[in-house]
């Protein structure tokens, strides 16, 4: 771990880290270094994260001891309809291009939360992030990894625009090739000149409407000159004496909680975290509480999910029994109560406010729609509806999707911690995991972070990924249980990039951690500014 009485940033850039941490040291609030970092993280990882996309934040108040949180998820524009897409040829919502397109919500979000809890000036904030983007970068490993996916190239290499500014060449950068997006430099200049007003209705916004419009799309004014971020409550239960906190539908979180709520009905394996028995128990609880926020999860301006049902202790007793003990389930549908591609960042700062900050534009590039001079891309969240009028999913206009990203956050006695792991439908079965690991073996955050995950994407299927440091002969014993074992390297992504930040308000010294599945580090607030 990273242990310091000054405050802390933990990305997955140690330049973005270095970034918040010298805001930290400028005075700045968790807020403003996290804003720095993100916007550094926009210019470093293209493909998962930027002002095109949306973002979720928990934010925990020390001298208040209260945790907020804020929903900032951009709806479909109000002109698209599943009857639109139907007559434009889709069966199925699309996964890219312009029609894959929602309104972005995370510079709108920024501006709230500065406006709230920000110390700094606004403009000060995105220095860095104009310099790496107009002076170059060395692409880190990991990102030039992500940058060579199949998948996301090929959509590259289908849409000129996005082609011209992420390849050079027709090709990816490697890694340590240095890499400079201009128009993504004035995209922030504008952003720290003109304040988050001007992807919204300002030159930003225009040129936003006139990449649409090309495209053929359906984005208006109104849609953006339309939208505001939502302070919400966080949605909370008690795991063995802990209190786990995540954000309510539109976002995925309650999947989280309601793993650990099955999980608590029995008793940690005394094996350890990586023995047969308890690996077992995550995997099925994964897949039953996978099953509900896939059918009950949607916008809850338009459906009002059962959350306190789906979060009941007495909900979770009954689910657990559908749980075999010896045997993997591979058809698990929902049940009954009674009533992609990201970034992740937390900060702590000197007086012990933590935010729990993610951010993404969904899948690897996303809509693989660049904004036409500025540098960055559309996120592809429309991705997350469906077409089936009768799931509360359904797309409407002004509608949120269902949405993977979630952030995290976990209170025990003095202990306050901000965690997260990327990695879309990865998230609440890593965060259940890490729970896990801290609250019934008694790692610490360093530790629980890297200890060896499992990851599985839908609730149906007895598939799942493990990652090589898990025992052969741990392994043998689950595969004669049912589960269809693949096996995948020591340390990849596909099992999701985790930060995570634990504050001690009795000693006031913060620990960090940083997971080595990505490129980042934890760093500490210098004593002295640069």
């Amino acid at each position: 771990m990273v242990i310091s009485r000054r405050g802390i940033a933990a990305t997955s850039q140690v330049q973005a880290s270095q970034s918040a941490a010298q805001i930290l040291a400028r005075g700045g609030s968790a807020v403003d270094a996290a804003i720095a970092a993100n916007a550094v993280l926009a210019v470093l990882e293209p493909m998962q994260c930027g002002p095109g996309g949306d973002l979720f934040v928990l934010h925990w108040d020390a001298a208040a001891g209260k945790l907020t949180g804020l929903n900032a998820s951009g709806p479909a524009p109000r002109g698209l309809s599943p009857a639109v897409l139907v007559a434009k040829g889709f069966d199925a919502m699309p996964q890219e291009g312009i029609h894959s397109v929602t309104v972005p919500g995370a510079v709108d979000g920024w501006g709230k939360l500065h406006a709230r809890f920000g110390k700094l000036p606004w403009k000060t904030l995105f220095q860095d992030a104009i310099a790496f983007a107009s002076e170059g970068f060395p692409v880190a490993g990991m990102i030039a990894e992500a940058w060579a996916d199949p998948v996301g190239l090929a959509k590259i290499h289908a849409n000129p625009a996005t082609a011209h500014i992420f390849l050079r060449d027709r090709k990816q950068p490697r890694e340590g090739d240095l890499f400079c997006n201009p128009d993504m430099a004035r995209a922030f200049t504008l952003i720290a000149e003109e304040g988050p007003g001007t992807l919204y209705n300002g030159e930003v916004a225009r040129a936003v409407l006139k990449t649409s419009q090309s495209l053929g799309g359906m984005m208006t004014t109104e849609d953006l000159a339309g939208f505001s971020a939502e302070w919400v409550e966080p949605v909370s239960i008690d795991y063995r004496g802990w209190r786990v906190s995540e954000l309510p539908p539109n976002s995925q979180g309650i999947a989280a909680l309601e793993m650990l709520n099955i999980m608590e009905t029995a008793p940690p394996d005394v094996d350890g975290p990586h023995s047969p028995a308890e690996l077992h128990k995550r995997i099925e609880a994964m897949k039953l509480a996978y099953a509900d926020v896939r059918r009950y999860n949607a916008d809850p301006r338009f459906y009002k999910a059962p959350i306190q049902d789906l979060l009941s202790k007495e909900y979770a007793r009954a689910t657990a029994k559908r749980i075999d003990p010896v045997k993997a389930n591979g058809d698990v549908p929902a049940g009954h109560p009674v009533s992609s591609d990201t970034t992740y960042l937390t900060v702590v700062d000197g007086d012990g406010n933590i935010v729990s900050w993610i951010q993404s534009i969904y899948a690897g590039f996303a809509s693989a729609v660049t904004v036409e001079g500025m540098g960055f891309l559309l996120q592809n969240r429309g991705g997350g509806f469906t077409l089936d009028a009768s799931h509360p999913n359904v797309l409407a206009g002004g509608k949120r999707p269902f949405h993977t990203i979630i952030p995290g956050f976990m209170e025990g006695g003095d202990r306050h911690i901000g965690f997260g792991i990327m990695g879309a439908a990865n998230q609440p079965l890593a965060h259940a995991q890490f729970v896990s690991n801290m609250v019934d073996y008694g790692m610490n955050v360093q530790a629980a972070l890297e200890a060896p995950r499992f990851t599985k994407y839908t609730a149906s299927g007895c598939d799942v990924s493990i990652e090589s440091r898990v025992p052969v002969e741990i392994l043998r014993q689950l595969s004669a249980r049912g589960h269809e074992i693949s096996v995948r390297r020591e340390y990849t992504q596909e099992m999701g990039r985790g930060q995570a930040i634990l504050h001690n308000s009795r000693t006031g010294i913060n620990y960090a951690a940083s997971d080595p599945r990505a490129d980042g580090a934890a760093i500490p607030e210098p004593v002295t500014a640069t």
